[in-house]
């Protein structure tokens, strides 16, 4: 079973990544940013919001990268235009393999995670 940790700050939208990502079978860890809630360190795919209020978008990468250095990262904002979805000139540029929009749908959501770790296991 493919795990995700999913790393947001907004809580709704922590719960409901969670209830869409493990209806479709993923292991789902999630937490809010520098708190103790904030999930280990293995995982098959990171998702990240990255414009948070208390932290910045390269500094919040580049801790995702050491301590998730293995795992792609699939980043999440409403700091993102519309028709950003999926660009790979975006997700090169933030050195994520994907980039998602907000809002977005389950079903852009769950294309993304399919993309970067296929179907749940």
């Amino acid at each position: 079973m493919s795990t995700i940790v999913i790393i947001e700050d907004d809580e709704l939208m922590r719960r409901l990544l969670v209830e869409w990502l493990s209806a479709e079978g993923y292991r789902v860890l999630a937490g809010a940013p520098g708190t103790s809630s904030c999930p280990g360190n293995r995982a098959d795919l990171v998702i990240v919001d990255l414009v948070m209020p208390r932290q910045e978008g390269n500094t919040r990468l580049q801790a995702i990268r050491t301590r998730f250095p293995t795992s792609p990262v699939l980043a999440v904002s409403g700091q993102f235009r519309p028709g950003l979805d999926g660009s790979p000139h975006a997700a090169k540029a933030l050195g994520v393999r994907g980039v998602i929009a907000k809002p977005f749908s389950r079903d852009d959501l769950m294309t993304a995670v399919h993309c970067l770790v296929g179907a749940a296991r």
